[in-house]
Protein backbone atom coordinates (compact mmCIF):
# COMPACT_ATOMS: atom_id res chain seq x y z
CA UNK A 1 0.00 0.00 0.00
CA UNK A 2 1.48 2.94 -0.71
CA UNK A 3 2.01 5.52 2.10
CA UNK A 4 2.40 9.69 2.73
CA UNK A 5 5.96 9.76 2.39
CA UNK A 6 6.06 8.80 -0.96
CA UNK A 7 2.98 10.02 -2.79
CA UNK A 8 1.72 13.57 -2.51
CA UNK A 9 -1.77 14.79 -3.69
CA UNK A 10 -1.81 16.42 -6.60
CA UNK A 11 -4.34 19.96 -5.95
CA UNK A 12 -1.18 22.25 -6.27
CA UNK A 13 -0.45 21.36 -9.45
CA UNK A 14 -3.59 21.29 -10.77
CA UNK A 15 -4.64 24.74 -9.75
CA UNK A 16 -6.74 23.60 -7.41
CA UNK A 17 -7.83 27.00 -5.46
CA UNK A 18 -7.36 26.54 -1.63
CA UNK A 19 -11.03 27.72 -1.00
CA UNK A 20 -12.16 24.59 -3.29
CA UNK A 21 -9.56 22.30 -1.47
CA UNK A 22 -11.30 23.24 2.12
CA UNK A 23 -14.69 22.56 0.72
CA UNK A 24 -14.23 19.04 -1.10
CA UNK A 25 -14.39 17.40 2.23
CA UNK A 26 -17.94 18.93 3.04
CA UNK A 27 -18.62 17.70 -0.59
CA UNK A 28 -17.49 14.00 0.66
CA UNK A 29 -19.10 13.77 3.69
CA UNK A 30 -22.07 14.49 1.96
CA UNK A 31 -21.19 12.13 -0.72
CA UNK A 32 -20.40 8.79 1.61
CA UNK A 33 -24.27 9.64 3.24
CA UNK A 34 -25.92 9.36 -0.17
CA UNK A 35 -23.87 6.26 -0.57
CA UNK A 36 -24.56 4.72 2.49
CA UNK A 37 -28.00 5.07 1.46
CA UNK A 38 -27.61 3.48 -2.30
CA UNK A 39 -28.39 7.24 -3.80
CA UNK A 40 -26.53 6.22 -7.07
CA UNK A 41 -27.67 9.92 -8.25
CA UNK A 42 -27.50 13.48 -7.08
CA UNK A 43 -28.53 16.72 -8.50
CA UNK A 44 -26.24 19.96 -7.74
CA UNK A 45 -28.86 21.97 -5.94
CA UNK A 46 -29.45 18.61 -3.51
CA UNK A 47 -25.56 18.13 -2.80
CA UNK A 48 -25.03 21.59 -2.08
CA UNK A 49 -27.64 22.00 0.04
CA UNK A 50 -26.19 19.02 1.96
CA UNK A 51 -22.64 20.36 1.92
CA UNK A 52 -24.10 23.76 3.18
CA UNK A 53 -22.77 25.54 -0.01
CA UNK A 54 -24.49 27.24 -2.63
CA UNK A 55 -25.42 25.20 -6.26
CA UNK A 56 -23.09 27.80 -8.50
CA UNK A 57 -19.86 27.54 -6.34
CA UNK A 58 -20.66 23.40 -6.11
CA UNK A 59 -20.49 22.94 -10.36
CA UNK A 60 -17.24 25.25 -9.92
CA UNK A 61 -15.52 23.70 -7.56
CA UNK A 62 -16.50 20.59 -9.53
CA UNK A 63 -15.12 21.95 -12.71
CA UNK A 64 -11.57 21.87 -11.32
CA UNK A 65 -11.53 18.37 -11.11
CA UNK A 66 -13.05 17.91 -14.44
CA UNK A 67 -16.70 16.95 -13.32
CA UNK A 68 -19.46 18.47 -14.87
CA UNK A 69 -22.64 16.23 -13.91
CA UNK A 70 -25.35 15.07 -16.79
CA UNK A 71 -27.99 17.62 -17.72
CA UNK A 72 -31.40 16.00 -16.08
CA UNK A 73 -29.49 13.39 -14.65
CA UNK A 74 -26.63 14.91 -11.97
CA UNK A 75 -23.79 13.86 -10.73
CA UNK A 76 -22.91 9.53 -10.52
CA UNK A 77 -22.87 9.60 -6.56
CA UNK A 78 -20.18 6.86 -6.28
CA UNK A 79 -17.95 8.17 -9.16
CA UNK A 80 -17.36 11.47 -7.19
CA UNK A 81 -16.97 9.66 -3.68
CA UNK A 82 -13.82 8.13 -5.31
CA UNK A 83 -13.03 11.53 -7.54
CA UNK A 84 -13.22 14.07 -4.26
CA UNK A 85 -10.98 10.71 -2.47
CA UNK A 86 -8.46 10.65 -5.10
CA UNK A 87 -8.35 14.27 -5.43
CA UNK A 88 -7.67 14.66 -1.60
CA UNK A 89 -5.46 12.03 -1.36
CA UNK A 90 -7.35 9.53 0.55
CA UNK A 91 -6.42 6.17 -1.56
CA UNK A 92 -3.79 6.12 -0.65
CA UNK A 93 -2.20 4.87 3.29
CA UNK A 94 -1.22 8.32 5.29
CA UNK A 95 0.18 7.08 8.40
CA UNK A 96 -0.68 9.83 11.42
CA UNK A 97 1.35 10.47 14.32
CA UNK A 98 -0.14 12.08 17.77
CA UNK A 99 1.59 13.92 19.55
CA UNK A 100 0.37 15.01 23.18
CA UNK A 101 -1.57 12.01 24.67
CA UNK A 102 -3.49 14.25 27.39
CA UNK A 103 -7.67 14.46 27.18
CA UNK A 104 -7.39 15.60 24.11
CA UNK A 105 -4.75 13.50 22.72
CA UNK A 106 -6.52 10.72 24.28
CA UNK A 107 -9.80 11.94 22.05
CA UNK A 108 -8.50 11.89 19.01
CA UNK A 109 -6.78 8.84 18.94
CA UNK A 110 -10.08 6.98 19.87
CA UNK A 111 -11.95 9.12 16.92
CA UNK A 112 -12.87 5.93 14.60
CA UNK A 113 -12.84 8.53 11.47
CA UNK A 114 -9.68 8.47 10.75
CA UNK A 115 -9.28 5.23 9.66
CA UNK A 116 -12.50 5.28 7.35
CA UNK A 117 -11.09 8.36 5.82
CA UNK A 118 -7.57 7.09 4.89
CA UNK A 119 -5.23 7.77 7.96
CA UNK A 120 -3.58 5.62 10.09
CA UNK A 121 -2.54 6.39 13.57
CA UNK A 122 0.86 4.77 13.21
CA UNK A 123 2.27 6.54 16.91
CA UNK A 124 0.82 8.13 19.94
CA UNK A 125 4.07 10.19 21.74
CA UNK A 126 3.52 11.69 25.01
CA UNK A 127 6.87 13.25 27.29
CA UNK A 128 5.51 11.56 30.44
CA UNK A 129 7.57 8.39 31.29
CA UNK A 130 4.89 7.41 33.41
CA UNK A 131 2.29 7.02 29.58
CA UNK A 132 5.03 4.82 27.88
CA UNK A 133 3.64 1.56 27.39
CA UNK A 134 -0.23 2.14 28.16
CA UNK A 135 -2.25 1.58 25.34
CA UNK A 136 -4.85 3.81 24.20
CA UNK A 137 -7.37 2.91 21.81
CA UNK A 138 -5.52 -0.35 21.02
CA UNK A 139 -1.71 1.58 20.91
CA UNK A 140 0.31 1.93 23.35
CA UNK A 141 2.12 5.25 24.04
CA UNK A 142 5.92 5.93 23.30
CA UNK A 143 7.77 8.43 25.06
CA UNK A 144 9.08 11.54 23.52
CA UNK A 145 12.43 10.14 22.98
CA UNK A 146 11.46 7.91 19.81
CA UNK A 147 9.75 10.80 17.94
CA UNK A 148 12.80 10.86 15.70
CA UNK A 149 12.64 6.89 15.14
CA UNK A 150 8.80 6.61 14.76
CA UNK A 151 8.81 9.20 12.23
CA UNK A 152 11.58 7.38 10.15
CA UNK A 153 10.47 3.78 10.80
CA UNK A 154 6.87 4.57 9.80
CA UNK A 155 7.17 6.59 6.97
CA UNK A 156 5.01 9.45 8.67
CA UNK A 157 4.49 12.60 7.11
CA UNK A 158 1.45 13.97 8.99
CA UNK A 159 1.38 14.98 12.27
CA UNK A 160 -0.64 16.32 15.57
CA UNK A 161 0.14 17.94 18.22
CA UNK A 162 -2.14 17.92 20.93
CA UNK A 163 0.61 19.20 23.75
CA UNK A 164 -0.21 22.58 26.15
CA UNK A 165 1.06 25.57 24.31
CA UNK A 166 4.26 25.96 26.17
CA UNK A 167 6.02 22.59 24.59
CA UNK A 168 4.33 23.03 21.02
CA UNK A 169 6.70 24.65 19.34
CA UNK A 170 9.61 22.27 20.14
CA UNK A 171 7.88 19.20 19.20
CA UNK A 172 7.00 21.26 15.81
CA UNK A 173 10.31 21.41 15.09
CA UNK A 174 11.43 17.95 16.12
CA UNK A 175 8.24 16.71 13.85
CA UNK A 176 9.64 19.00 11.04
CA UNK A 177 13.63 17.84 11.72
CA UNK A 178 12.35 14.61 11.12
CA UNK A 179 10.43 14.90 7.88
CA UNK A 180 7.04 16.01 9.10
CA UNK A 181 5.68 18.20 6.13
CA UNK A 182 1.68 18.47 7.61
CA UNK A 183 0.87 19.37 11.02
CA UNK A 184 -2.21 19.47 12.20
CA UNK A 185 -2.26 21.97 15.65
CA UNK A 186 -4.31 21.94 18.48
CA UNK A 187 -2.48 23.42 20.78
CA UNK A 188 -3.31 27.25 22.14
CA UNK A 189 -0.74 28.75 20.07
CA UNK A 190 1.08 29.66 16.57
CA UNK A 191 3.60 27.55 15.61
CA UNK A 192 6.74 29.08 12.90
CA UNK A 193 7.74 26.56 10.50
CA UNK A 194 9.75 26.70 7.63
CA UNK A 195 8.57 26.94 3.70
CA UNK A 196 7.03 23.77 2.71
CA UNK A 197 5.14 22.77 5.47
CA UNK A 198 1.63 22.96 6.41
CA UNK A 199 0.29 23.75 9.52
CA UNK A 200 -3.49 23.87 10.12
CA UNK A 201 -4.67 25.10 13.77
CA UNK A 202 -7.69 23.99 15.19
CA UNK A 203 -8.37 26.58 18.35
CA UNK A 204 -11.53 25.43 20.03
CA UNK A 205 -11.16 28.38 22.68
CA UNK A 206 -11.18 30.80 19.57
CA UNK A 207 -14.14 29.07 18.07
CA UNK A 208 -15.98 29.24 21.42
CA UNK A 209 -15.18 32.80 21.27
CA UNK A 210 -16.68 33.63 17.84
CA UNK A 211 -20.36 31.83 19.42
CA UNK A 212 -20.19 34.13 21.79
CA UNK A 213 -20.10 36.66 19.89
CA UNK A 214 -22.97 35.70 17.78
CA UNK A 215 -24.97 34.60 21.28
CA UNK A 216 -24.19 38.58 22.54
CA UNK A 217 -25.39 39.82 19.06
CA UNK A 218 -28.34 37.93 19.31
CA UNK A 219 -29.39 38.77 22.59
CA UNK A 220 -28.64 42.34 21.65
CA UNK A 221 -31.22 41.92 18.51
CA UNK A 222 -33.37 40.47 21.02
CA UNK A 223 -33.42 43.46 23.76
CA UNK A 224 -34.03 45.99 20.85
CA UNK A 225 -37.03 44.32 19.17
CA UNK A 226 -38.36 43.70 22.47
CA UNK A 227 -37.71 47.47 23.45
CA UNK A 228 -39.18 48.62 19.96
CA UNK A 229 -36.28 50.61 19.89
CA UNK A 230 -35.20 50.84 16.14
CA UNK A 231 -32.07 49.51 14.49
CA UNK A 232 -30.50 46.56 16.93
CA UNK A 233 -27.90 47.21 18.96
CA UNK A 234 -25.85 45.25 21.05
CA UNK A 235 -26.60 43.87 24.76
CA UNK A 236 -23.82 45.91 26.27
CA UNK A 237 -21.50 48.27 24.81
CA UNK A 238 -18.22 46.63 24.82
CA UNK A 239 -16.43 49.84 24.01
CA UNK A 240 -14.97 50.22 27.25
CA UNK A 241 -15.05 46.43 28.04
CA UNK A 242 -11.27 45.68 26.61
CA UNK A 243 -9.01 42.97 27.18
CA UNK A 244 -5.14 43.37 28.49
CA UNK A 245 -4.41 44.88 25.56
CA UNK A 246 -6.41 47.40 25.83
CA UNK A 247 -8.39 46.78 22.30
CA UNK A 248 -9.93 43.66 22.24
CA UNK A 249 -12.81 42.90 24.01
CA UNK A 250 -12.14 40.35 26.45
CA UNK A 251 -14.75 38.13 25.41
CA UNK A 252 -13.28 34.53 27.19
CA UNK A 253 -9.79 33.43 28.21
CA UNK A 254 -7.28 32.00 25.06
Amino acid sequence: MATGRTHRPATRSRGIPEATVARLPLYLRALTALSERSVPTVSSEELAAAAGVNSAKLRKDFSYLGSYGTRGVGYDVEYLVYQISRELGLTQDWPVVIVGIGNLGAALANYGGFASRGFRVAALIDADPAMAGKPVAGIPVQHTDELERIIKDNGVSIGVIATPAGAAQQVCDRLVAAGVTSILNFAPTVLSVPDGVDVRKVDLSIELQILAFHEQRKAGEETAAGDGAGPAVTARDTSTDQGPDGDVPAVMPA
